[in-house]
């Protein structure tokens, strides 16, 4: 009979495998409980572009696209997103083509240093969305038809986009780029 020690019992109890759809690929990766899915994908998956800024959900640098909806993947425990399709900044290019938004923030030089672009970019790409389906912000309309789209003007994408901070102040430049996509 073989007795496993307490150590080693409790070190097993402690940790779980974990499948990650991650920009069209499945991972599945031994975690901690405690891995946050801004860990997984920076330390266990090399995938750099979610950075941690202030790993308390408030600044936005780690937003990532989980099950079809912008993140702050600093707040996502792993183990609770077992099976959940992440999509990066790195997962938004087509080949050497890049996403819309991508090829936008360069063209309007939408950032300076880049530490908040793959946020800012995955929760723009979360923004358009959400607006597409029709999801009011708190500046929307009162009026605003609850299966209609929702346009998408600076004072809306300003709303929308309050969640990502921006040390270098590149705002202007941001949505200007998100608005030219959004036409």
């Amino acid at each position: 009979m073989q007795h496993t020690s307490p150590q080693r019992a409790t070190e097993d109890a402690t940790r779980s495998p974990v499948t990650l759809h991650v920009n069209g690929t499945a991972h599945t990766v031994d975690l901690d409980h405690r891995t946050t899915v801004l860990d997984a994908l920076r330390e266990h998956l090399d995938l750099t572009g979610a950075k941690k800024g202030c790993d308390h959900g408030q600044c936005g640098a780690c937003t990532a696209i989980v099950d079809g909806r912008r993140q702050n993947s600093c707040l996502l425990l792993a183990v609770a997103h077992d099976g959940a399709t992440v999509t990066t900044v790195e997962g938004l290019a087509d080949g050497e083509r890049l996403h819309p938004l991508q090829e936008a923030f360069l063209a309007r030089d939408a950032l300076q240093c880049g530490y908040c672009t793959p946020g800012q970019i995955c929760s723009a790409v979360g923004a358009l969305a959400e607006a597409a389906e029709g999801h009011p912000s708190h500046v929307t309309a009162p009026d605003q038809a609850p299966d209609r789209p929702v346009e998408l003007t600076p004072v809306e994408i300003k709303e929308r986009m309050s969640g990502n901070l921006c040390r270098c102040g590149a705002y202007p430049h941001i949505v200007e780029a998100i608005e030219d996509v959004a036409r």
